[in-house]
């Protein structure tokens, strides 16, 4: 569409008649540059990259999909087959403990010594009063061989009353075991079982030879049986988990990042995590050098990455379990590769289960970014080329955007000049959205000519399809009662023009603005010029579809006064063209087959707006009001209007009346078939309209023309009423200062629009 536009402007402008010759904006190297990059502008070249990047975006996502569930697949069998052997390495160390506690507690020389003390716990004290000390001292040496082939750090026993009968630590001799009240059960039940790590309740030494409480501690229990077998008593054997429990857990683990922990039910760290100087740095751990994070560390989910910065605003304990921690204490074994926060905050993928029979959850995992290093560099990757590509396409954006500003400054600068080509601009008469129209003489006829421009960067390639469509169109029509064209062109600028006979009339819209409703004889002359326009049109198959009182200008042309000119053929439909989905038209002068099927409309479409422009005129209403689109629009198909002496409150013409509400018909067969029919139905009405009268009121437009007063002349097609293209348009022209703007005024309106829906305003 551009080359052929490019080429019809190449054909169309000439150079400059001698001694008219001008050196505009176009012909300077600036000028000539702009002229060159049009093509590159029109082309919109800057869109490329940015399909470039949706097309990098689909190719990245395939890739990165692929790779992401080749590495999901490798990623989860390593994790599946770490978790399975960290569990199998686990189970195997406790059932050491409990076959070490066991055969311990079986021992027939503890098995006496246990009687005795057992029995001794429940005599008399005058007669045990050095027994139990003897027994526990013949206990302790009993086990010694046993606790240092085990590494076992204590032993306590406590009889079937809870009560510790024997310990390593004598201050507990006496006491209830009220720690061991959680595992104790299943012992005295004849099981052997190891405890989940729990802080000690009394003073032990740590691994820096430090008395204190809170030490971390698991026992291994098995019952004492007597030689009834029955159970007599609970052997316990004190473990310290931050060693054989926690390297055996640390030892699994994949990459840098990687660590398998163990959790209780509570979520509670009951191992040590190998990121404690982080922990301390964190504020999850004291600052101290006895801080560790076995039973001290919740797994919880901080909501951010705390490596990074982020600290939660609430505290640990109302955090949520992280994902792997809540689907260990829920009892499930899980492999998540989609990714969650651990306690610190980081991203991981993981592994979790839980061992039902000691109440010991299990978690490997490791970071998300390490876990799918190839996969973030890949995606980096695209990220740095969508960064590229979106430069790329901004910074051509902004190239065509800078070459827009210096085109409009060019054509502002030769609009400034009041030169178009051939064409010397004398005043504005009209003004749009798109572009304007001056006032202009031809450089070698002088012939007052109307020049209307379009701004090609403000319009789009639709707009100049429209104008180029409107100058073909009006230029093949040669009715004395349709707008003569004389010349289109481009300037070197990118100003598309043409040039138009000059009109210093007023348009309807305006007349019955400034005048109220007409006589009866003037309407029927403008309707019959009206006419013979469109027949015209109609003869050459084309349809106008946007017949309303803007497009109509009543002028004094050839000595004569009333002499009609039909504007703005561009919406025209040509013979077999198919129309989009929208209506296209003025929605108060559009036909009910307009609203409905827009694709069937034809010359009697047509004559159903000359009958709305004739109610318009004849009772300075239109012949439908309403609030929205829709009502207006469902109005046109249903609804029948007033006849026009109803509206009045006063007799009118019966022909003109019947002209005018045949024209109105919602059946297009009930109508005038053609604008000649319609021209016959009016001739028949007795009422005419004078050269006296004509010339009379003409006179009078005039006297208030030169006064200054409004008077709605000048050659603006865009005056238009209260329902115009598009949705809600303008309300009156420049002689109807009193009526309210609803859109901004526009030298090209919208081609198509679809109606709004139920209920929708048609003022939004």
């Amino acid at each position: 569409m551009w080359n052929s536009l490019v080429s019809l402007f190449r054909r169309t402008v000439r150079a400059p008649a001698p001694g008219h010759a001008h050196m505009t904006f176009g012909r300077t190297t600036i000028g000539r540059t702009l002229t060159r990059t049009g093509l590159l502008l029109k082309k919109q070249l800057w869109i490329w990259p940015i399909v470039a990047v949706v097309l990098l975006a689909i190719v990245g996502r395939l890739v990165s999909s692929s790779i992401r569930d080749t590495m999901e697949g490798t990623l989860r069998s390593q994790l599946s087959t770490l978790m399975g052997v960290e569990r199998t390495m686990l189970e195997k160390w406790l059932a050491v403990q409990e076959a070490g506690v066991k055969s311990m507690a079986d021992q027939r020389s503890v098995r006496r010594l246990a009687a005795d003390l057992a029995g001794a716990g429940v005599a008399p004290a005058a007669e045990k009063q050095l027994a139990p000390a003897e027994l526990s001292a013949r206990l302790a040496a009993e086990l010694e061989p046993g606790m240092s082939s085990q590494h076992f750090v204590g032993y306590v026993l406590v009889d079937k009353r809870m009560r510790v009968i024997a310990s390593d630590e004598s201050s507990m001799v006496g006491e209830m075991a009220v720690q061991y009240e959680s595992f104790l059960p299943k012992a005295f039940e004849g099981r052997t079982t190891v405890s989940v790590p729990y802080p000690s309740t009394i003073l032990l030494k740590d691994d820096h030879g430090k008395l204190r409480s809170g030490i971390p501690t698991m026992v291994a229990c098995a019952p004492v049986r007597d030689d009834n077998l029955q159970v007599i008593a609970v052997l316990a054997m004190r473990i310290r988990p931050e060693r054989e429990f926690t390297e055996i857990l640390q030892l699994g683990r994949i990459g840098d990042s990687g660590e398998t922990y163990a959790i209780n039910r509570e979520g509670l760290m009951v191992s040590n995590s190998r990121f404690d100087e982080q922990l301390i740095l964190f504020g999850l751990l004291p600052d101290t050098d006895d801080a560790i994070s076995i039973l001290s560390v919740q797994v919880r989910n901080p909501g951010g990455d705390m490596t990074s910065g982020f600290r939660p605003t609430v505290r640990r304990r109302d955090l949520p379990l992280t994902g792997a921690a809540a689907a260990a204490v829920a009892g499930t074994t899980v492999v998540d590769t989609e990714g969650y926060r651990g306690y610190r905050g980081v991203f991981k993928v993981g592994a979790s289960t839980w061992l039902p029979e000691y109440e010991i959850g299990i978690i490997t995992e490791i970071d998300y970014a390490e876990a799918f290093g190839p996969l973030v560099i890949l995606r980096r990757t695209f990220y740095v080329l969508f960064a590229l590509l979106g430069v790329a396409a901004a910074a051509i954006f902004v190239f065509t955007l800078l070459v827009s500003r210096w085109r409009r400054k060019a054509q502002t600068a030769e609009i400034e000049a009041r030169q178009l080509g051939q064409y010397r601009l004398e005043e504005k008469i009209g003004a749009g959205a798109m572009g304007v129209v001056y006032k202009g003489r031809h450089a070698m006829l002088r012939r007052p000519t109307a020049i209307k421009l379009l701004e090609v960067d403000r319009a789009g390639e639709e707009a100049v399809e429209r104008f180029e469509r409107e100058v073909q169109v009006t230029c093949n029509l040669n009715n004395p009662h349709t707008v003569a064209v004389f010349d289109y062109g481009r300037t070197p600028e990118g100003v598309f023009y043409y040039a138009m006979e000059y009109l210093d009339g007023i348009n309807l819209q305006a007349l019955v603005d400034r005048d109220g409703p007409q006589p009866e004889g003037r309407v029927v002359s403008i309707l019959r010029q009206i006419s013979a326009s469109l027949y015209e049109a109609h003869s050459l198959g084309l349809v106008h579809r946007d017949v309303k009182p803007a497009n109509v200008m009543l002028n004094r042309r050839g000595g004569e006064s009333d002499v009609v000119k039909v504007l703005d053929f561009g919406l025209a439909k040509a013979p077999g063209e198919q129309e989009g989905a929208g209506m296209s038209g003025t929605p108060l002068y559009m036909s009910p087959e307009a609203v409905q099927a827009p694709n069937t409309v034809d010359a009697r479409s047509d004559l159903y707006a000359v009958g709305a422009l004739g109610y318009f005129l004849l009772t300075g209403t239109t012949a439908f009001t309403a609030k929205t689109l829709s009502e207006l629009c469902r109005q046109h198909i249903d609804a029948v209007p007033d006849a026009p002496s109803l509206r009045l409150g006063r007799a009118v013409s019966p022909e003109l009346e019947h002209a005018i509400l045949a024209c109105l018909e919602k059946n297009r067969a009930n109508r005038p078939q053609t604008a000649r029919d319609l021209s016959a139905m009016l001739e028949r009405v007795s009422a005419r309209w004078t050269a006296d009268e004509a010339e009379a009121w003409w006179g009078r437009f005039d006297r208030d023309r030169q006064r200054g007063e409004p008077s709605g002349g000048g050659q603006n097609p865009e005056q238009g009423s209260d329902f115009d293209v598009g949705s809600l348009h303008r309300s009156g022209g420049a002689g109807n200062p009193g009526r309210q703007n609803l859109t901004e005024t526009n030298l090209d309106r919208t081609t198509a629009f679809a109606p709004p829906p139920e209920g929708t305003d048609g003022k939004s």
